[in-house]
């Protein structure tokens, strides 16, 4: 028999349908017969006829038409929303998709594994978790780990010996030893109460998580409330509380809707915690970390990409290679710095991939490069290592355990201790922050030189009719703004402090936060080189036919295959997101990345354009000009 589960001002009502051929209204008046049936004064209304209503799916909020039959509008127990006219949302009622779910229209289980060891999880696997790529399941060593600690647990239970959070109280209610008829209400009551694993806990837990996980279940977690110690506690309780069939959760088949419905659309039935695995579930980084994880991908791609933007933009403002001088960079070596400069040679060397636009301008008389152009080795090399030193935090804390007590079975002991503190993510990620805002700081400079005319010699804003078009005035603005916001999210979260839990907790990271801003601050280093981006190949236009590089032409194709060139005023928002996506998706850095690396394995000579500056002794101060860019007088 067909069943639908139906919310009714924030009531939700399992409706049976014992004919097919009932229609959607049909379904509609039923729930509201039901839910009136449910109040003391019939929800306020007469009957049921007098209600006007319309039905919608949870999972899209799609509307459904009236007369057609449930048979053929819905599948068995989706789940639906009648909306009473006249009223306003529910507020318990949740929008259907999670932010930035991209899972499913059509969800497709994976069909390969992550095996979990507690050792070599990467801040790659873990986004390609989200994303819903992968199963998990443990290691066989794993699983022995898993066993041999809730034996431990098992064995405090029976001797009814005193600890923390196992057979006693949480935070100032640690000295409450509570009987054992009552420990695993004790879990329950965390998990309620403070919703305002790794292989060291847990059997039967670890195995349940998996499959709420392969179904995609995911419960409801307010992204603030916690301040970083004891652990993310707030947070993590409500992803606890989804798995006791509590609060709100959500599925690619069910939309938003109360987790007891949602586990029993999935044939799924909420976990019974046993001793301290509440305690488990709750009290570790894992919220901070898992963010942190993501802002750690999304900056590596970023500032991949950030070097071929630059590179663009040199190219349309006739900038010279001489900076990227392998010398240079090696007198001064840190490995961001030099690797930065490579990319550049790699998609500007002319003599490799010739440049029609470095040969117009191989004799002219400028000097040196502004700094936005002449030391993005320097300032976007830094970017690069700050990246590469917050992931291996990162890294180390996602392969971590961080509750409290620890237990180690090999010793049959558990141990008090504070590794649940967030205190090593928060600095690190206030750190990601400071360093990747400085690709916008100076892609924004950059974007300033594209636009004024005195400094490209490139019309004004980049558009033709300058007075009656605006061109990219104002998406210069707009970079800007995002780059004067991040200013503000850059000041560091960590440096608070605020005691908690009547002073026992009396140190904490405020790491939630610097995670939160972290992915903020990068969403906007997006954003401002999506600006650049578009400006960039926006200036190739006036430049024309004249052809840059080839891997810089195949970035340029690429922008130009979502965006068509500004020949006169229109909505521009719409371009800054398709090339916004373009960079978050890594299309920028798939397009480039070939010619980069196959500059990489060959080896190729470098190319060095003679100098007015360069001499050798036997002929000093004889000046020539035999390369394919111009070179520059001293400057400061």
């Amino acid at each position: 028999m067909p069943r639908y589960t139906v919310h009714v001002r924030g009531e939700w009502l399992a409706v049976p349908c014992l004919n097919g051929a009932n229609t959607v209204g049909w379904l509609g008046r039923e729930a509201v017969r039901r839910y009136m049936k449910n109040k003391p004064d019939n929800g306020g209304f007469t009957s049921v006829e007098e209600v006007k209503f319309y039905v919608r799916r949870c999972k899209g909020l799609g509307l459904l038409d009236l007369d057609d039959t449930v048979e053929d509008a819905l599948e068995d127990n989706e789940f639906v929303e009648v909306v009473i006219e006249g009223d306003i949302m529910s507020p318990d009622f949740i929008p259907s998709q999670p932010e930035g779910v991209h899972l499913y229209s059509k969800y497709r289980e994976p069909e390969q594994y992550i095996s979990l060891d507690g050792n070599s999880l990467t801040t790659e696997d873990l986004v390609s978790l989200g994303k819903g790529l992968y199963k998990i399941k443990l290691t066989p060593e794993a699983e022995a780990k898993v066993k041999r600690s809730r034996e431990v647990i098992e064995r405090i239970v029976k001797e009814q010996t005193v600890v923390y959070g196992i057979t006693t109280g949480f935070g100032k209610f640690a000295r409450t030893v509570i009987p054992n008829s009552k420990l695993m209400e004790l879990q329950v009551n965390l998990v309620r109460s403070h919703s305002s694993w790794r292989a060291y806990q847990g059997e039967a837990l670890t195995e349940v998580v998996f499959v709420f996980f392969l179904a995609s279940c995911l419960p409801y977690i307010p992204e603030k409330g916690t301040v970083g110690a004891s652990g993310d506690l707030a947070p993590l309780s409500h992803l606890a509380l989804g798995l006791i069939g509590e609060g709100k959760m959500w599925s690619p088949k069910s939309g938003w809707a109360d987790a007891k419905y949602v586990l029993e659309a999935h044939g799924l039935r909420p976990i019974t915690l046993k001793p301290k695995e509440g305690l488990a579930l709750i009290n570790g980084t894992q919220m901070i970390t898992s963010l942190g994880c993501e802002a750690v991908e999304r900056a590596s791609a970023i500032a991949r990409q950030a070097d071929i933007v630059a590179a663009l933009t040199l190219e349309v403002l006739k900038g010279t290679t001489k900076a990227f001088d392998t010398d240079i960079h090696a007198v001064r070596p840190h490995k961001g710095q030099a690797e930065v400069a490579f990319r550049f040679r790699s998609l500007l060397d002319s003599d490799h991939h010739p440049s029609e636009i470095a040969e117009s301008h191989r004799f002219c008389d400028r000097v040196q490069d502004a700094y936005t152009m002449r030391c993005c080795p320097q300032v976007h090399g830094v970017v690069n290592d700050t990246i590469a030193f917050v992931k291996d935090i990162m890294m180390t804390e996602i392969n971590s355990a961080t509750d409290n007590p620890m237990v180690f079975a090999e010793r049959a002991e558990t141990i008090s201790g504070g590794n649940f503190h967030g205190e090593y993510p928060a600095k690190a990620l206030d750190y990601l922050a400071i360093g990747v805002h400085e690709l916008a700081a100076i892609s924004e400079r950059r974007i300033e030189r594209l636009c004024n005319p005195s400094l490209s010699e490139l019309p004004a804003f980049l558009v033709t009719e300058g007075g009656l078009n605006s061109g990219f005035m104002i998406a210069h603005c707009t970079a800007a703004a995002l780059v004067s916001e991040n200013k503000a999210l850059c000041h560091p979260s960590s440096v608070d402090s605020l005691s908690t839990s009547a002073a026992t907790e009396d140190h904490v990271s405020m790491g939630g936060w610097s995670a939160r801003k972290a992915l903020r601050v990068i969403e906007h280093v997006e954003q401002v080189l999506a600006i650049e981006l578009l400006a960039a190949c926006q200036g190739i236009e006036f430049l024309r036919p004249l052809r840059t590089t080839t891997p810089l032409e195949k970035v340029y194709d690429l922008v130009r295959s979502v965006v068509r060139p500004w020949m006169k005023d229109r909505f521009m928002a719409p371009d800054i997101e398709a090339a916004h996506r373009l960079l978050v998706e890594q299309k920028v850095w798939e397009v480039a990345k070939p010619y980069i690396e196959k500059y990489r394995r060959e080896h190729i000579p470098e190319s060095r354009p003679g100098s007015p500056t360069a001499f050798s002794l036997g002929s000093l101060g004889k000046k020539t000009h035999t390369g394919h860019d111009h070179s520059h007088q001293n400057e400061l």
